[in-house]
């Protein structure tokens, strides 16, 4: 079975966190990688006990771009300052994943400038996925973005290039990694780049962007330790919205499945989407969160949504800004509704001290459209939550002992 991560990921986009220029310009590196270490006790605090990272590479605008996967962005600093948050969290016992954007390159990347100057022919070309037109080889660009254009991993000098990007950042203290747009590389692709990652940094955690499909044949195909649980989210927030519990008891019903292979990596909130507060209101925000905190699976939280932040994710040029916004210098010039934090610090505690939750199952004892009632069990059947959901008013959350005591409700 793939390794697991025992931690909780605090996921913050850099770029927008520490409010960089929209576009990468000349001048001086400014380090404002350094903006985040006031904020790692703000993790701690909440519960987490990992910071995953947005894009830190060099990039030509948000991040997913690359220009450069061994240069930190200008934007945010050098080396130096990505080296002292590493130490910081470290220090912090945080756990800290970096974001690989390892499947494209933007279209200004060297070797892209090179192939194109060559007419997409010879070895530079080679790295690259091309489409044969009758005008001639162009390459291939990641879902329709002209801006991006995909590296060829089927080339064994990709293969090493991409396990030697990995391993580099691993040396220098990174823990763990994020594979973007893991699903647009065949799966045994991946397989020889994580086996070279392997035999360096055996503990590193690898886990994949994957949507759709079926997740435990990509991660044994790929090498990966886990993958985005996708469907735990939209089941997750519709069966809140939509009042229809059968479609989260469904998608966790297949979520047992996955973990007897793998753990996936679950979320409710992340830079790609529209704010769950937004989706369900801070109180349905806060039984999403619930869901989370008592089901088996990697858990993240999503800067913001600690606070109830809201922002809509739109399909447009700038569609991502009301997702990935500003923090302010120091926490406590931090604004939201308190409610919420603290209904993260209470989950997170919950979560935390019990560490089997990480593996756990579940089992439906009450289903309705409205109201839902299940069991989360430890894997070796030595420990379990009994877990009450009721969205037939105000939505509202409770967690119990196994013995009926209760451990958190939600505040309306």
């Amino acid at each position: 079975m793939p390794r697991t991560s025992d931690r909780t990921w605090w996921h913050v986009y850099p770029l927008g966190f520490t409010d960089a220029p929209a576009t990468r310009v000349g001048g001086p590196h400014e380090p404002r990688l350094r903006r985040l270490l006031p904020w790692l006790d703000h993790a701690r605090d909440l519960g987490a006990t990992g910071l995953l990272l947005g894009p830190v590479f060099d990039s030509a605008t948000h991040g997913y771009d690359t220009l450069d996967h061994l240069r930190v962005d200008p934007r945010l600093g050098t080396d130096a300052d990505l080296d002292a948050l590493l130490a910081a969290a470290h220090d912090r016992d945080l756990q800290v994943a970096l974001d690989g954007v390892l499947n494209h390159v933007s279209d200004q990347h060297p070797i892209v400038v090179r192939a194109r100057e060559a007419g997409f022919a010879g070895p530079d070309a080679a790295w690259l996925r091309l489409e044969h037109t009758p005008d001639g080889p162009r390459p291939r660009v990641f879902e329709g973005h002209s801006s991006l254009v995909e590296l060829d991993h089927a080339n064994p000098e990709v293969a090493a290039y991409v396990a030697g990007v990995m391993n580099h950042w691993l040396d220098r203290g990174v823990d763990a990694w994020r594979l973007d747009a893991a699903y647009a590389v065949a799966p045994e692709l991946w397989a020889p780049i994580l086996a070279d990652v392997r035999a360096r940094h055996p503990h590193a955690w690898v886990f994949g962007e994957v949507i759709h499909g079926d997740y435990a044949d990509v991660v044994d195909r790929s090498g990966m330790d886990s993958v985005t649980q996708y469907e735990l989210w939209k089941a997750t927030w519709s069966s809140i919205a939509d009042r229809n519990f059968f479609e989260l008891d469904w998608t966790l019903t297949r979520h047992n499945g996955f973990l007897e292979t793998f753990v996936p990596q679950t979320f409710v909130g992340n830079h790609d989407v529209t704010r769950i507060a937004t989706t369900l209101g801070s109180q349905g925000a806060v039984v999403a969160l619930a869901v989370l905190m008592t089901v088996g699976g990697v858990p993240s939280v999503y800067y913001g949504d600690e606070m109830g932040w809201t922002g809509v994710k739109e399909h447009r040029a700038g569609g991502d800004d009301a997702v990935r916004p500003p923090y302010p210098a120091a926490p406590a010039a931090l604004t939201g509704d308190e409610r919420v934090r603290q209904a993260h610090r209470d989950l997170l505690a919950l979560r935390r001290a019990r560490p089997w939750l990480t593996t756990a199952t579940t089992r439906t004892l009450e289903l309705t459209n409205t109201r839902y009632r299940y069991r989360a069990e430890a894997a070796d059947g030595g420990a379990a939550l009994e877990v009450e959901l009721d969205v037939s008013g105000t939505p509202r959350a409770t967690v119990r002992a196994d013995d009926g005591a209760l451990l958190w409700e939600s505040v309306a």
